[in-house]
C-alpha cells in the first residue's frame, strides 16, 4: 500500500489534503529528470536565467492571494504576514534578475599572464531539505541565488507544506523556466533518511542544503561530507535582544514584539533573550508587556488575527514544558504561559522574568511566542549573556548611540548584527550564523556564488609579452 502524506490545518485541526509518497522509482525519474534539465540550464547564459526571474516576480503577484491563503492554511500564520511572504518572494526575484547579475561576472586579476580571471561556475543538482515555517521564502531565499548561477534544485519539503512546495513547482512552470530546474520529492517520513542518504551519495547530487533543526542538518553535513560535497545549513537560533541603558525603550520594546510574535514565535531569527540594562528594565518591561497582550489570536484567515497557531503539536508540548520547569525553577510568569484548551494549536503571548542561565528557556530554543526577560547590569555583563548560547545567527543591539551599540554587538559571536532594529532577511545582504547556527550563506553575492565553482583561469602571456618584459 502506497504511504501517504497528509497535510492539516493548525488553526483547526481539519486535514485539507493527502498526497500519494512517491515510490523509489519516481524518485529516481526526478532526479533523472533535474540532472539532465541540468546540463541544459547551465549552457544558458546568466542574462536568460534574469529574464526568468523578473517573469516569475510577474506570476508571484499574479498569484499573491490563492499563494498566500495556502500557506496560512496549511502552517498557519496570518494571511497578512503569509502575503507578506509572497512579496518578499517577488521582490528577490527583482533583485536577482538585475543586480544578480553582476555577481556572476569573471573578476579579473591582474598577473603576469596574457589573461587572468576568476569565473564562477554551477556546481549541479543541489538537495535542498526545507522548513515549514516561511514554506516560500526559506526556499527562495537559497533557491533563486542559486537558480541564477545555473543549478538545479532537487527540494525535499516539510511534509505539512507539501501543497506549497507543489505549488512552487507550478509557478516556476508558469513563468516559464523548465520543468526539471526545480522539483519537488514527496517522501514518507519514515523513509526520509534513507532517502537523503542514498541522495547525498549519489555523484548526480553535487551539493546540498538545509534550513531546519540542528540534529537534522548534523545529518545533511555527515551525509554531505562523506560523500565530498559541499553543503551549507542555516539552524537554530536563541537570538539576543540587547537593550542598553541609553537605548530608546519605546521603540526597542515595540521592535522586540514584533520580531517574538512573528510566525507565532517560529523563526530562528526571531528576539528570545531580551537582555536589558537594569536602569530601563522597568520601563521596557511595562512596555514590552503591552505590546505582546495587544496580539489578536485566532483564526490565520481573518484580516485582524496577527498570532496564529503553532504548526505542530509536539511543538506546542516542548514549548509548555520549557516554560514550566523555567517557572518550577523561579522564573516569574509575567503573561501567558500555557496552551489554550479546545480546537487548534494555539499558544497565548508568553513573557518570564527573574530569568537564570540554566533555565531551559535561556539554554534552549524556544520555537513559539515565548520571550525571556534577562536584568543585566552594564556592557559586559550583556555581553556575557547574550554569548552564553551555543548558537550564533544573529543579534540585536539598541542604544541612541550608534558607536556604543557597535562597540557591544562587535563582541557577540553571530552571522548577523542589527542595530537599533529586530532582525530579518535581506535579498540584497548575505544571511547565515556560525557556531551551532550553521556555515555558509544565503543571499547577495555570497549567496549566489555558494553554489559555483570559483574556477581560475590563466593564460599564459605571448611570447612577445614576455621578451618585452611583461612577466
Amino acid at each position: 500500500m502506497t504511504p501517504v502524506i497528509r497535510t492539516v490545518n493548525p488553526a483547526t485541526g481539519l486535514e485539507i489534503a493527502q498526497y500519494p509518497a512517491f515510490s523509489a522509482e519516481e524518485i529516481e525519474a526526478v532526479l533523472v529528470q533535474v540532472h539532465a534539465t541540468g546540463k541544459e540550464w547551465s549552457a544558458t547564459t546568466p542574462i536568460h536565467r534574469a529574464s526568468l526571474l523578473a517573469s516569475l516576480a510577474i506570476v508571484l503577484r499574479g498569484r499573491r492571494e490563492e499563494l498566500a491563503r495556502l500557506i496560512s492554511t496549511e502552517m498557519g500564520k496570518p494571511l497578512t504576514e503569509a502575503l507578506a511572504e509572497i512579496d518578499k518572494c517577488a521582490w528577490s526575484c527583482d533583485v536577482y534578475s538585475t543586480d544578480g547579475l553582476t555577481y556572476l561576472e569573471p573578476e579579473v586579476i591582474e598577473t603576469y599572464a596574457q589573461s587572468s580571471y576568476v569565473t564562477y561556475e554551477p556546481l549541479g543538482v543541489v538537495f535542498a531539505v526545507m522548513p515549514w515555517n516561511f514554506p516560500f521564502w526559506q526556499l527562495f531565499r537559497f533557491a533563486i541565488p542559486a537558480i541564477l548561477a545555473g543549478n538545479t534544485i532537487l527540494l525535499k519539503h516539510a511534509p505539512r507544506v507539501t501543497g506549497c512546495a507543489l505549488a512552487i513547482e507550478d509557478v516556476l512552470r508558469e513563468a516559464g523556466l523548465p520543468e526539471g530546474v526545480l522539483r519537488a520529492l514527496l517522501i514518507a517520513e519514515h523513509d526520509v533518511s534513507q532517502v537523503a542518504d542514498r541522495l547525498l551519495a549519489d555523484p548526480r547530487v553535487a551539493a546540498a542544503t538545509l534550513t531546519g533543526s540542528t540534529r537534522a542538518g548534523a545529518h545533511v553535513a555527515i551525509g554531505a561530507a562523506r560523500a565530498l560535497k559541499k553543503s551549507v545549513l542555516e539552524l537554530g537560533g536563541s537570538d539576543p535582544f540587547v537593550v542598553l541603558a541609553d537605548a530608546d525603550v519605546e521603540a526597542a520594546a515595540e521592535h522586540a514584539a514584533k520580531s517574538r510574535l512573528m510566525c507565532a514565535g517560529q523563526t530562528c531569527i526571531a528576539a528570545k533573550r531580551l537582555i536589558v540594562h537594569s536602569s530601563v528594565a522597568d520601563r521596557f518591561q511595562q512596555l514590552f508587556l503591552a505590546a505582546m497582550n495587544r496580539a489578536k489570536m485566532g483564526d490565520p484567515l481573518a484580516e485582524d488575527t496577527t498570532l496564529g497557531p503553532l504548526a505542530r503539536e509536539d511543538l506546542l508540548d516542548t514549548l509548555e514544558r520549557q516554560v514550566q520547569e523555567s517557572v518550577a525553577q523561579g522564573a516569574t510568569l509575567l503573561c501567558g504561559g500555557q496552551r489554550v484548551e479546545g480546537v487548534g494549536l494555539f499558544f497565548p503571548p508568553t513573557v518570564l522574568s527573574d530569568v537564570t542561565r540554566d533555565m531551559p528557556v535561556f539554554r534552549e530554543e524556544t520555537f513559539g511566542p515565548v520571550a525571556v526577560i534577562v536584568r543585566v547590569n552594564d556592557d559586559d555583563e550583556a555581553v556575557a549573556v547574550a554569548d552564553d548560547t551555543e548558537y550564533g545567527l544573529a543579534a540585536s543591539v539598541w542604544s541612541r548611540d550608534v558607536e556604543h551599540a557597535m562597540a557591544v554587538g562587535r563582541r557577540i559571536t553571530t552571522g548577523a548584527l542589527f542595530v537599533n532594529s529586530f532582525v530579518s532577511s535581506d535579498p540584497r545582504m548575505p544571511f547565515g550564523g556560525t557556531k551551532r547556527s550553521g556555515y555558509g550563506r544565503e543571499l547577495g553575492a555570497m549567496g549566489v556564488r555558494e553554489f559555483t565553482n570559483a574556477r581560475s583561469v590563466w593564460i599564459a602571456p605571448t611570447a612577445e609579452q614576455v621578451s618585452g618584459g611583461t612577466r
